[in-house]
């Protein structure tokens, strides 16, 4: 597999007559993890779906480019904060949306597969209806890993989770896209301190880049220094104004 490209996002961006973030640059660690870490509302998802080439809302001045100079569209993966699964089709089918949209052929081996590895190969013939807010996102994250793409944009992708789920899908996660370049966007310290190679926290002045928790990700969840990190960053959270 060919490792993810680096992105680099620079630039400012206007929500109607406020300014939404000052000129930023946010570069993304070709094939590894990067957490966007801060308060809502301070443009954290904007940056993505910049990144992800969807509507936004906002006035973005600046450029975005792969470090590879190849566009960057047919090679995103992107799950947003809403699971957005289709309430007309199973769990199954929701996974394989995006061959189906395509006109192609899914590998219903694979999808059946990431179901099981989500937890979820007794509700794979259910519709979203049916499914708790916990299971809908280990659909959506599923969905998303089926895309097999390598660059992937995560929006809270594991928020409606519960601890333990949550650390076995950051666990899922990290193994099914090493080697791809992913952007994380989190509110969780933790989340943040366990997965990341590099990390940004969004002030209301811009991005900080922090520097890189010890050991490598994923580290463990009883990791000292992986705790103590979790503790500076919730520390540098709570002194934003």
């Amino acid at each position: 597999m060919t490792v993810g490209p680096g992105i680099q996002l620079q630039g400012s961006a206007q929500l109607g007559a406020d300014l939404l973030f000052p000129t930023t640059t946010l570069d993304l660690v070709p094939g590894g993890w990067t957490c966007l870490l801060g308060p809502s509302g301070i443009g954290k998802s904007t940056l993505l779906r910049l990144i992800a080439g969807l509507p936004t809302g906002a006035t973005f001045n600046g450029t975005l480019r792969a470090s590879d100079d190849a566009a960057l569209d047919g090679r995103v993966a992107y799950m947003a904060q809403d699971d957005l699964l289709l309430p007309w089709l199973s769990v199954r089918e929701n996974v394989c949306v995006g061959a189906r949209l395509r006109g192609t052929r899914p590998d219903l081996g694979q999808a059946d597969a990431l179901i099981a590895r989500v937890g979820l190969s007794d509700q794979a013939s259910r519709r979203p209806a049916t499914l708790s807010g916990g299971q809908r996102q280990r659909v959506a994250l599923a969905r998303t890993l089926m895309e097999d793409r390598p660059i992937v944009l995560l929006d809270e992708p594991f928020s409606a989770l519960d601890a333990r789920t949550r650390a076995d899908m950051q666990e899922l996660a990290a193994e099914t896209l090493h080697g791809r370049t992913v952007l994380l966007v989190t509110h969780d310290p933790w989340e943040a301190a366990r997965l990341s190679h590099r990390i940004y926290l969004m002030r209301r002045t811009g991005l900080e880049t922090m520097p890189a928790p010890p050991g490598t990700p994923v580290r463990a969840v009883e990791d000292p220094a992986t705790l103590r990190y979790q503790a500076e960053l919730l520390g540098l959270l709570r002194s934003e104004p």
